[in-house]
């Protein structure tokens, strides 16, 4: 998701949107998130620093370790934010109860505690780095857990517990550095009271607190004492040339465990009497059971219940739960059941396409204004008709969730990206107080997005599993499992988008008029994020990355289309369909003009933009663009492109064979700000590069005839695999600056960079995804 572009407009409140968000959501009564604090600590100047507002930060004695909590983001309402703190030594009230973040045990462990999802991403490592490098630990040491949902672990900008937009290194970039910091002045504190010396004479190195005459005292023998210890008033944070572990390549800690298969995801989950669920969704969206009848399911042995529950957007389905997922899901198949689809649109997407196109050729409401009047008697006018599909998410790990429900208490086991939301959602689902719900953080296979649903669909269809199946007299736990076929069939997927352009030029091919339009449904709209994410009746995730860093006059406006099919953001969001429009039309006008494409974009970009320069030019350095002699049949092709606060900008060399295009290389060059670890910024380049891909391909697409979705597995929907992997080289601008987002942004110029290659061997541009040149 991307929350970046509000965050740089100078009228978006953070904390108001967040606490709006969570109203929205049911999560706090209304009025009562208002006037929370999004910002943990402020910077004093560049040296790093900081003073503290003691309500965030607990040092408390659990078990005789070192335990370092963070208060969740809130204040009194009658408060006053503007005027200096000043706190006795009573802890923060019962009302916001700390959770832990850091654990330093007797044996020197360093127990971290991991606030977001981690599902591929790396956040086990990066954000355990930044406490290691303030704490001055042995990296050896370090052990990262997946934190629970507590209010404790919420994000500190947007006030609920989540990952997704990229953000995670960059919202907590200085948190968990101001926890490792926090937790070293402590043990200093402790260690300068055992030995009767001034701190500022001690010194840390690598898990040991080091005094005069040789005095040395490890971190797991002062943890005890140095929870007692008063916090400290200013803590100094490390400046970038000091870090001796942020900004080198470190292996990530699961590396081994996922290399050697003895990592463990939420799928795998076991529990003493568990049963498993699998689910019969009715096959148009919104549609509902007419009649069914479980007995040929109930005859299979292992199966235990075959059960009617709600299902997403006001339908029905049916459940069916067995000892095992291979009985339930052969009990499924033996089910009888008839559908009521009365009532439920049934889309069919080439009828939805023809239909999207003749919106397009109206004004819609505009997002950007500027004069079009050009477009009347220009030299020459440039009109682009762009198609995307439909896009499913197709995480290696199909979702799932296991729920324990007995009495009035739930505890629950998933790999959400939306922690908060979920565990209410469970809560509500089941009638229950949400302190009654225990939400537990699974690793989870990927999501790309889909693991951060804002009405919780399927952890909500595994809470009516798990009330049902109470609800007929049994107290065993359940996982719910959806096959691959119930992923690709099950919805939320990247909208399907067109878009229509019309550009004047002038005798030279300078841009005089850019009108442009797109329509798509909207995948804020009735979500607890509609009320800081759509403005003026503009969804900003539709169209974030138009114009910029182009100077060019354009008019946007956009159509929100409504349509029977569950639409959500999809890795990189808006700038999935945005970024391949600007960077193809952007190449075109290039060769209309005459000039390189390089050299263009220098044009239109500026100095405005300087990250943009120099990541394009890294990575035309590195590529050897204009100097290496390629194969015959081979060509460049150039992107470049801002999501998340991050650009990446891709030189790529393809070629076309028998009709049919091939990529064979790619150079990236990533301006993140400063990189907390190169190896991951370089491993989510490079995944993202080929998901990037994936969207090229033939079979990349999601189809709907009658409401039904025409898609099952991977032999009818296409993913990338490793055979069309190309070579990836990834470098990375120098900096200091505060990190950005990497999750996302390499993705979206990894399609127009090919298909402007394409263009240069066959003279076709691309305007539909995925790329058919048979049709072109």
């Amino acid at each position: 998701m991307r929350y970046d572009r509000f965050l740089s407009d100078p009228t978006f409140d953070a904390t108001t949107a967040a606490a709006a968000a969570m109203t929205s959501a049911g999560l706090v009564p209304a009025g009562a998130a208002q006037g929370a604090d999004a910002a943990l600590l402020d910077a004093t100047g560049p040296s790093g620093r900081l003073s503290l507002d003691r309500r965030r930060f607990l040092a408390s004695t659990i078990a005789g370790s070192l335990l370092i909590g963070l208060a969740p983001l809130a204040r009194a309402a009658d408060e006053q934010t503007d005027k200096p703190q000043v706190w006795g030594a009573a802890p923060p009230p019962k009302s916001l109860p700390p959770g832990p973040f850091i654990r330093i045990a007797p044996d020197d462990s360093v127990i971290v505690q991991v606030n977001r999802l981690d599902f591929g991403q790396g956040v086990q490592t990066a954000l355990p780095m930044l406490i290691a490098e303030e704490l001055d630990c042995d990296w050896h040491k370090i052990k990262p857990e997946l934190a629970p949902a507590a209010d404790a672990f919420k994000d500190p900008v947007f006030g609920i517990q989540m990952v997704g937009g990229s953000n995670s290194i960059k919202n907590s970039w200085l948190q968990y550095r101001t926890l490792g910091a926090t937790a070293r002045a402590l043990l200093i504190s402790a260690a300068a009271e055992q030995w009767k010396v001034d701190p500022a004479t001690l010194r840390t190195e690598n898990g040991v607190v080091i005094g005069p005459n040789g005095k040395r005292a490890r971190y797991g023998e002062l943890a005890e004492a140095a929870a007692g210890r008063p916090l400290p008033e200013t803590i100094i944070l490390k400046k970038p040339d000091q870090f001796r572990l942020l900004g080198k390549p470190t292996r990530r800690l699961d590396s081994i465990a996922k290399s050697t298969g003895q990592q463990s995801y939420g799928i795998d989950r076991q529990l003493p009497g568990l049963k498993v669920a699998v689910v019969q969704h009715p096959p148009v969206f919104g549609a509902k059971v007419a009649s069914f009848d479980g007995a040929k399911a109930l005859a299979v042995k292992g199966v235990r219940a075959v059960l009617k529950i709600p299902a997403d957007r006001g339908g029905e389905a049916i459940v069916v739960i067995a000892d095992g997922y291979w009985p339930a899901k052969q009990g499924r198949e033996a089910l009888e059941v008839a559908w009521n689809t009365d009532g439920v649109e049934k889309v069919d997407t080439t009828a939805l396409i023809a239909r999207y196109r003749e919106q397009a050729k109206q004004k819609g409401t505009v997002a950007v204004a500027a004069d079009m009047t050009p477009l009347s008697g220009a030299a020459k006018v440039i009109e682009a008709e762009y198609v995307f599909p439909y896009l499913a998410h197709t995480p290696m790990e199909p979702l799932n969730c296991t729920i324990a429900f007995k009495d009035d208490a739930a505890e629950v086991w998933c790999g959400s990206q939306f922690q908060t939301l979920d565990s209410a959602a469970v809560a509500r689902t089941l009638g229950i107080e949400p302190a009654k719900v225990k939400f537990n953080t699974e690793m989870a296979g990927g999501g790309f997005g889909r693991r951060a649903v804002p009405n919780s669909d399927y952890v909500v269809e595994a809470a009516h599993v798990a009330k049902a199946w109470a609800g007929a007299g049994h107290a065993e736990p359940v996982k719910m499992i959806w096959s691959r076929e119930d992923d690709v069939k099950g919805g939320f997927y990247r909208p399907l988008h067109v878009h229509r352009a019309r550009i004047a030029l002038d005798a030279s091919g300078k841009v005089l008029a850019w009108e442009h339009r797109i329509v798509a449904q909207s995948i804020i709209k009735g979500s607890p994020f509609e009320g800081f994410l759509i403005k003026n009746g503009i969804d900003g995730t539709m169209v974030e990355g138009m114009g910029a860093p182009y100077s060019v006059p354009m008019e946007l406006s956009v159509h929100n289309m409504e349509v029977n099919v569950p639409v959500l953001w999809w890795r990189s969001v808006g700038s999935t369909h945005t970024g391949y429009v600007m960077e193809t039309l952007i190449d075109e006008l290039a060769q209309n003009a005459g000039v390189d494409p390089v050299a263009y974009r220098h044009q239109l970009i500026g100095k405005e933009h300087p990250r943009h320069i120099a990541a394009l030019d890294l990575a035309v350095a590195k590529s050897g663009y204009g100097k290496r002699k390629l194969p015959a049949g081979h060509a460049w092709g150039v992107a470049v492109h801002e999501s998340f606060n991050t650009v990446v900008a891709y030189v790529v060399e393809a070629s076309v064979k028998d009709g049919t295009p091939k990529l064979h290389g790619v150079t990236a060059g990533v301006h993140c700000n400063f990189a907390v670890n190169p190896l991951t910024v370089t491993a989510q380049v490079e995944g993202a590069a080929l998901m990037g891909l994936g969207m090229t391909l033939p079979g990349a697409a999601i189809t709907l005839k009658d409401g039904v979705v025409e898609q099952s597995n991977f032999h009818q929907y296409t993913v990338a695999r490793l055979t069309d992997m190309p070579k990836v080289d990834v470098f990375i601008v120098p900096s200091v600056d505060a990190p950005t987002g990497i999750g996302e942004p390499g993705l979206p110029p990894l399609a127009p960079a090919y298909a402007n290659a394409i263009a240069k061997l066959t003279g076709k541009r691309l305007r539909t995804l995925p790329f058919d040149l048979k049709s072109v």
